[in-house]
């Protein structure tokens, strides 16, 4: 039996592909889901907070499909081959909510819902890096970084074009079967080449990214506080008791100037104890230490 939060979501994508979101009502989600509207605020706050969990009941259910051939006893590429074609499949059989969001951008960029996009984008990679490595091996890992996001730009590019020409594309296994032989290819001209994005690069970008993708104001101002408590502990802290305050009067801005923020940071590097409030801040800004 469907819990009652799975048939109001059930039936939200519904009305959302048939009307769009901006133009349903959260009445019109009850009436369809057979609770009052009284009934639907007992599981979802509003219409964005079921947004975020119909997000979360599609990226469940493609990770569900595509664990489903985990356990079976299949070579590496036909695996990863039948993973990319339900990948495929999945998100066509749910074309008209994604061509609804694509049209109307109807995604609150609130903290959940960026943890929630981040953490797609992770998994995504996570899953191209481990299928491509088990087709190609050790041979490809200095590259894995790079193949993941070419594989990427070519899944996303031929989504684009089955949103809206399913006809055009009628064998899926055949396009994905095409795909693996293009990185075939990129895998063979790839001798005497060094990566672009090397694990490393890739580790620190991701931290930096995470830091300023889901930054949130309060978080900054936390922090200056605790920097602000540590520097009223030491004894001649003149000069940094200055560049504190030039810091938070720039912080407190509308535009922020990077440079301003890296000069004022730079003067606590040396001081022992305060490496984190300095790492923390230089993440939230994206500036490289």
């Amino acid at each position: 039996m469907k819990s009652k939060d799975t048939i109001i979501i059930e039936s939200a994508i519904k009305l959302f592909a048939q009307k769009g979101f901006n133009s349903t009502s959260i009445q019109e989600i009850a009436t369809e889901s057979g609770i009052s509207k009284g009934a639907f605020y007992l599981h979802f706050k509003s219409k964005d907070s079921l947004l975020l969990a119909i997000l979360n009941h599609y990226f469940d259910r493609l990770q569900k499909n595509v664990a489903a051939f985990d356990n079976l006893n299949l070579p590496p590429r036909e695996k990863f081959i039948k993973q990319l074609t339900t990948l495929f499949e999945t998100l066509i059989a749910h074309k008209e909510f994604i061509v609804m969001q694509s049209r109307e951008q109807a995604i609150p960029l609130n903290d959940s819902t960026k943890e929630l996009i981040f953490k797609m984008h992770s998994e995504t990679h996570r899953f191209y890096n481990e299928g491509l490595l088990s087709i190609y091996g050790n041979k490809i890992e200095q590259h894995v970084w790079d193949l993941s996001f070419q594989l990427e730009g070519m899944f996303q590019s031929y989504i684009k074009v089955l949103l809206f020409d399913k006809e055009g594309i009628p064998n899926l296994e055949k396009l994905v079967q095409y795909i693996l032989r293009r990185m075939d290819s990129i895998i063979l001209g790839l001798e005497n080449e060094k990566p672009i994005l090397s694990k490393d690069k890739m580790e620190d970008l991701i931290t930096r990214s995470k830091a300023f993708f889901m930054k949130n104001p309060n978080q900054i101002k936390d922090i200056i506080v605790q920097l602000k408590n540590a520097v009223h502990l030491l004894e001649d802290n003149d000069d940094l008791v200055i560049s504190l305050e030039v810091l938070e009067n720039e912080i407190g801005t509308d535009n922020p100037r990077i440079p301003v923020i890296q000069g004022m940071l730079s003067n606590f590097y040396n001081v022992p104890g305060f490496e984190k409030y300095t790492k923390s801040i230089a993440a939230f800004y994206n500036i490289k230490q």
